[in-house]
């Protein structure tokens, strides 16, 4: 199946199987690898991209529906060289540890930024709830998202 997908503000052409999912082509197609493999079921955000706007599982979503809606993956909140205010908050509170769930974290902390300037920590908690993470750095997690909101 060929089709264009809008990722972080570019039209890509991809060529994939109908059952392709937006993760596969984005790693395997795209060359976009910031987005993890997790799970393969959505539960653990590993995998999350935004999708107009929302957090959205990208091991979940077919690459026929995500067609003609703008993606953005991890790589595309960055200006240029210049990281988002997320990425900065998480590095400098070095919000990360082994780092395999910071990009699904850094999405669905832009995602609660963007619709909610001043978010108190309880609707960090929920934003990030999706989020698993083994290495337990959900606290410093929450001060970055309060950092990068103020």
């Amino acid at each position: 199946m060929k089709t264009t997908l809008r990722v972080n503000g570019k039209d890509r052409d991809v060529d994939v199987p109908r059952t392709t999912t937006l993760l596969s082509a984005l790693r395997d197609d795209l060359g976009l690898t910031a987005t993890r493999f997790g799970c393969g079921q959505g539960q653990c955000g590993a995998c999350f991209v935004l999708v107009d706007g929302r957090a959205v599982a990208s091991c979940l979503l077919p690459v026929e529906q995500a067609a003609g809606r703008e993606i953005t993956t991890v790589e595309g909140l960055a200006k240029g060289d210049t990281l988002s205010p997320v990425q900065s908050a998480f590095v400098e509170l070095d919000a990360m540890q082994c780092g395999y769930c910071t990009s699904g974290m850094l999405i669905s902390a832009a995602a609660l930024i963007a619709r909610d300037r001043a978010p108190d920590e309880v609707a960090i908690r929920d934003a990030l709830a999706g989020n698993l993470c083994r290495c337990g750095v959900y606290g410093r997690a929450i001060r970055a998202v309060k950092r990068a909101a103020s």
